[in-house]
């Protein structure tokens, strides 16, 4: 017996799919699928929230010095330390690249400066909105996992598809 669902597609294709799901749904919060797939996307996405989870906290503080015409200026710069730094790579690995999306009547320069900093913002919504969120719940009611949640929907119409709504709680 197989530990995955086929989903009537080949490896490449399957994989594609999945990763462009999950990151869908950890981008908006909620993705209408077919209940088959949606079963894949929670499985995948809870192990990539419990690893956010498990390192969002590792951070390391440094002092960056930097010389501009003779003078010597020092600030504190907050790294990523071993862990977290890993957890991002395998994130980064595992997800789409989406960015932010131009707001309406926002124009190429506004756009541009507004989302200069962020190169990654889906990886940085994982551990600054999700772990955090999680965390907290964890702390507080002791429930660990559990983040998504998946209900059943009418039958697609055209092929009978049963589909499913999967949100991140």
């Amino acid at each position: 017996m197989a530990g995955h669902r086929k989903l009537g597609k080949a490896t490449d294709q399957r994989l594609a799919l999945l990763k462009n799901q999950v990151s869908q749904l950890l981008w908006n919060g909620k993705l209408e699928t077919t209940a088959a797939r949606a079963k894949e996307v929670q499985k995948i996405a809870e192990k990539l929230i419990t690893l956010a989870i498990n390192t969002y906290k590792d951070t390391i503080e440094v002092e960056k010095t930097k010389i501009v015409d003779g003078q010597a200026t020092t600030r504190k710069v907050i790294n990523d330390g071993a862990s977290k730094l890993a957890a991002r790579r395998t994130l980064m690995a595992n997800l789409a690249d989406l960015q932010e999306p131009r707001l309406n009547k926002e124009n190429k320069t506004a756009y541009a400066i507004r989302t200069k900093a962020v190169r990654h913002p889906l990886i940085e919504k994982i551990f600054n909105v999700y772990a955090p969120k999680f965390d907290q719940r964890a702390e507080t009611s002791g429930q660990k996992g559990g983040y998504t949640a998946i209900y059943k929907m009418n039958p697609r119409r055209g092929d009978a598809a049963e589909m499913a709504l999967i949100v991140i709680l």
